[in-house]
């Protein structure tokens, strides 16, 4: 049989998953500016489609070129 205690400490445990949304911010903002910029420059129709999926991906191509430029 469960105490009014036990009932008060279920409650005042903390879950921290509430961190991680500014970073997830800031991801979904860079995804619509690298679509909105890889579009506006498509020659295309599937070229904008291209570029569409290349703005999903922009952290890797980030990546990539800060590494190359380091010379890594």
């Amino acid at each position: 049989m469960k105490t009014n205690g036990d009932k008060e400490a279920q409650c005042n445990h903390s879950n921290n998953n509430y961190s991680a949304g500014g970073s997830g911010a800031v991801y979904g903002l860079g995804v619509i500016g690298a679509a909105v910029y890889y579009i506006s420059i498509a020659p295309d129709f599937w070229m904008g489609v291209l570029g569409f999926l290349k703005a999903l991906v922009w952290p890797a191509f980030l990546v990539y070129e800060a590494l190359k430029s380091f010379g890594l």
